[in-house]
């Protein structure tokens, strides 16, 4: 009997040893332009072959736990995901000031920017797991806009989605490749009703695969479990997670992923 319970467990060790060990995760750092970028990537090394590969970009926070936890998030879903670093040097921000200030820099200097978003791209694509044609992109708030951005400027992406994002009406969408979803808030002041307009009529002028989310009462930051508690100690007033609009917008994400990457070859 004794020896039974032993193997038990030891059974039961194992087993939560190889779950555990399912998802691996790596701190990457990579240089563009002599500046050090802060990268985490994450894969479920379970998955014999290759696999679309995501980049995560964050909020204007900076590249934080929520950035990460995203990455994580889509390893358990089968992708790699690389969360990414637009600031450099992994710097995030503590107060709305300096985050406004970090992402006013950010797309002030687009090339700089535009650099650093191919930089991890590049650092994806290589990474043994991943089928370097199948690339998208996520992202956050600021992170949305970038990547809506680099979309518009032709990127190699085959899809992108924003969660609670600004709308970039810059470049024009001619040389625009990428499907996009984007998942807003009806509730989300940081928007204005005339610049969903433009951009959703830029799009289908532009003839892309465009679909676009209005979640109705739904304000900015949904996805982000500390989004109530910036908004307390800020005093921001339009910050509020939404758990049933994170759970959606995550399952119509994954959608989303299934089709695109499914159109783009074996």
């Amino acid at each position: 009997m004794k020896n039974i319970l032993q193997w038990v467990f030891l059974a039961m060790l194992s087993s939560a040893t190889m779950a555990h060990a399912e998802i691996q995760t790596q701190e990457i750092d990579y240089l563009q332009n002599g500046t050090t970028l802060k990268g985490y990537l994450a894969y479920d090394d379970t998955i014999k072959g290759k696999r679309p590969g995501i980049l995560v970009v964050h909020e204007w926070w900076g590249h934080n736990k929520h950035a990460r936890n995203r990455a994580r998030m889509l390893a358990k879903i089968g992708y790699t995901a690389l969360a990414v670093d637009m600031y450099g040097n992994g710097k995030t921000a503590d107060h709305p000031k300096k985050a406004g200030e970090f992402m006013n820099a950010a797309f002030s200097d687009w090339p700089t920017s535009q650099a650093r978003f191919n930089k991890a791209k590049e650092i994806l694509q290589a990474h043994e797991t991943v089928d370097a044609e199948k690339i998208g992109a996520i992202g956050f708030c600021f992170g949305g806009a970038v990547s809506l951005r680099m979309a518009r400027g032709g990127a190699d992406l085959q899809g992108v989605v924003a969660f609670h994002s600004s709308l970039p009406l810059e470049p024009e969408v001619t040389k625009m490749s990428a499907s996009v979803l984007v998942i807003n808030g009806s509730q989300d002041a940081f928007l204005k009703p005339e610049t969903v307009g433009s951009f959703s009529s830029q799009m289908m002028a532009g003839n892309i695969d465009f679909t676009y989310l209005n979640l109705k009462g739904i304000k900015h930051s949904f996805t982000n479990r500390q989004a109530d508690e910036f908004n307390k100690k800020f005093k921001i007033g339009n910050l509020e997670y939404n758990k049933q609009a994170d759970e959606y917008s995550w399952k119509v994400m994954q959608d989303f992923f299934r089709r695109v990457f499914s159109s783009t070859g074996n």
